[in-house]
């Protein structure tokens, strides 16, 4: 979920609790909040923990939300963690150290770290493009192995490395690329983290329901129609232009902290042609 801001870049939280609301009503199970869609680098820890507060007081028990607690300090997320449970979140968003480059037995004791800080249940988050260095096939099965580490993001873009990753390491896999959701269902992921289920959640709730009940003509068919939109939302930074849709939409989301910066006016213009094809009628 983007995090609202208000004209001035201050924390937005009355839109944080309306947005989520709109989203768990739009067809999401689940909201991750304080991620890289939430500009989690810009945001301070008394925002991120003021964000999960108000929004799990407006949702309540109809979706599970997910903070993201990782950082490339292992003190640093121990306390994200610590703060997050204190917050009222369901469960943690570990993204691997990003820009240090450990050794795999470093993000193995990282994220163990992270994982014993707390009781909730944690989802890592498998992004080498951001973080430098990826979660290996035997890292993952090890980390499979804690309890509390039950799922993973995968943003590795490898569906053969995840069908042997899904097989070996028992967590519950879930897409962290739109467009690969269905590949990586086919192999035994069971959903996704998603950028564009800002404005087509329905769309992507349809696409997994008909897979999992056997209906993979139907499945291929809402893929296919998405296809513009996973190419929309991402031809710029995926926050820059899902806080630019949403705006359009009329919903809270408002403009973005530096170094991110709002959508050009031919941005826009290429975004819409991007949603109407799709079938996204703003």
């Amino acid at each position: 979920m983007v995090t609202p801001f208000t004209a001035d870049g201050a924390l937005d939280l009355d839109g944080a609790q309306r947005l989520a609301a709109h989203l768990v009503d739009s067809g999401n199970d689940g909201l991750v909040l304080n991620g890289t869609t939430g500009e989690s680098p810009t945001t301070t820890d008394a925002e991120k923990a003021q964000l999960v507060r108000v929004v799990v007081e407006a949702v309540g028990d109809r979706a599970h939300v997910i903070t993201g607690v990782g950082t490339n300090d292992t003190h640093h997320s121990i306390e994200l963690a610590r703060q997050a449970l204190a917050a009222g979140a369901h469960g943690l968003l570990a993204v691997t150290p990003y820009y240090s480059k450990p050794p795999q037995e470093g993000l193995y004791r990282h994220t163990v770290a992270v994982a014993d800080a707390t009781e909730l249940p944690v989802m890592l988050y498998d992004i080498p493009g951001r973080a430098g260095v990826a979660l290996e096939h035997d890292t993952l099965v090890r980390l499979g192995e804690h309890p509390r580490i039950v799922a993973n993001k995968d943003a590795k873009g490898d569906v053969a490395a995840a069908s042997r990753a899904i097989a070996d390491s028992g967590l519950a896999w879930y897409s962290g690329d739109d467009n690969l959701t269905l590949p990586l269902l086919s192999v035994g992921a069971v959903g996704v983290v998603s950028v564009v289920g800002h404005v087509v959640a329905a769309e992507m709730r349809a696409m997994i329901e008909a897979f999992v009940a056997g209906d993979h003509a139907k499945a291929l068919a809402v893929h296919q129609t998405l296809l513009p939109v996973y190419a929309g939302i991402f031809r710029t930074q995926g926050v820059i232009l899902s806080k630019a849709a949403l705006n359009l939409q009329g919903h809270p989301a408002g403009p973005l902290r530096l170094p991110l910066i709002s959508a050009t006016d031919a941005e826009i213009a290429r975004l819409k042609e991007d949603l109407a094809a799709g079938g996204v009628h703003l």
